[in-house]
């Protein structure tokens, strides 16, 4: 693997974005039993997200999911969206789609690393394919580096866009990931692969039901200013209390690289939701980052949600903050950001019309 542009390194998330991508859900997919209500959600998003910037949307079926559309966006929405025709295996962007790498020049690569499916859990050779996919339809502006002998999904790693990478050891050492390679080699790893300074491992605040066997974007994310917003544990009666509060102690031990500590903000815990007797992972802390905006997966617990929204806005003063119902997404045990990946300033040689 060559290094094209050694000033390459993993933007923030609230850095200008080109454009979001959705993977559409369909009837071959795990939401089949409620297609119409993960559907309905999928177009909250896809309003939301064309009032800020372009859509890129994934779909197997471009012409049904566009007729969908036209049917609740208006002209001026539907013009912001570009169509990939590709066939899927669901719907998680964050982990199957492109991580891209950019400078201060404008010049930029974006990484396809492998994804098996969380670990061999779940099929997933349709989504491995998607990026390259992307490539060859010429949606990319930028050059597509191929990291197929490296397991890393998207919601493992937050960037503070200044060389340090975030991750947890309860993912990335997980089975069938990327073994045999030890906690240091895979820190060498990442360091090389996405050009960063440094790595924060974090060992604690696994949200019970959670798929994904710990990614960051589930309990502590980046944001503006040296901040982390992380989820907090207030229930005593909670098996996860103990984790949680592990997880709160590691992180005031977290310092900048300048050696000063982080701002930390405190997200809610959202009361207990369970389908079928199951808990579920439900976590405030999956939101989605516009160019103007912040995307808040609520659960129709109107105190949490409103507290986690107020939280959220400390975090990102300016911008709007936007609640979206995620309680039909986390039933399949993710939420927002999950289903989303943003593309970078720069990434697309065109992001409208290309397929519509």
């Amino acid at each position: 693997m060559k290094t094209i542009f050694s000033s390459l390194h993993l933007p923030a998330e609230w850095y200008p974005q080109d454009a979001i991508q959705l993977t559409w859900p369909h009837a071959d997919t795990d939401w089949k039993p409620y297609l119409k209500e993960i559907t309905e959600t999928f177009i909250q998003l896809a309003k939301a997200i064309t009032r800020y910037e372009a859509l890129v949307i994934v779909t197997p079926e471009p012409d049904a999911v566009r007729q969908t559309l036209k049917k609740s966006l208006s002209p001026e929405a539907l013009a912001q969206i570009t169509f990939c025709e590709c066939a899927t295996n669901d719907t998680w962007a964050r982990d199957h789609g492109g991580i891209t790498l950019t400078d201060a020049k404008g010049r930029g690569m974006v990484l396809d690393f492998r994804f098996n499916g969380w670990g061999d859990k779940f099929p997933a050779e349709l989504d491995n394919q998607i990026t390259g996919k992307m490539a060859r339809q010429c949606l990319f502006q930028f050059p597509i580096e191929v990291h197929d002998d490296f397991v890393l999904e998207g919601g493992s790693i937050e960037s503070n866009g200044e060389g340090t990478i975030l991750t947890t050891s309860t993912c990335l050492l997980a089975p069938n990931r990327n073994q045999p390679l030890t906690r240091q080699e895979i820190e060498t790893q990442l360091l090389r692969r996405l050009r960063a300074q440094r790595v924060i491992w974090l060992d604690h605040g696994n949200l019970i039901g959670d798929d994904t066997d710990g990614h960051i974007d589930t309990i502590v994310r980046f944001a503006p200013y040296d901040t982390l917003l992380y989820v907090g544990c207030d229930g005593v009666e909670d098996p996860q209390y103990e984790d949680f509060l592990a997880l709160e102690q590691q992180l005031r031990t977290l310092r900048t690289p300048d050696g000063h500590p982080y701002r930390l903000l405190r997200l809610p815990m959202p009361h207990p939701i369970f389908d079928d007797g199951e808990r579920l992972p439900a976590t405030y802390a999956n939101f989605v980052i516009l160019n103007g905006a912040v995307l808040v997966p609520t659960y129709a617990q109107p105190d949490l949600d409103a507290l986690a929204c107020e939280t959220i806005s400390l975090a990102f003063p300016g911008l709007d903050i936007i609640g979206i119902d995620a309680r039909v997404v986390v039933r399949q045990h993710g939420s927002l950001h999950c289903l989303t990946m943003q593309y970078p300033q720069g990434t697309f040689s065109k992001v409208r019309g290309m397929i519509n």
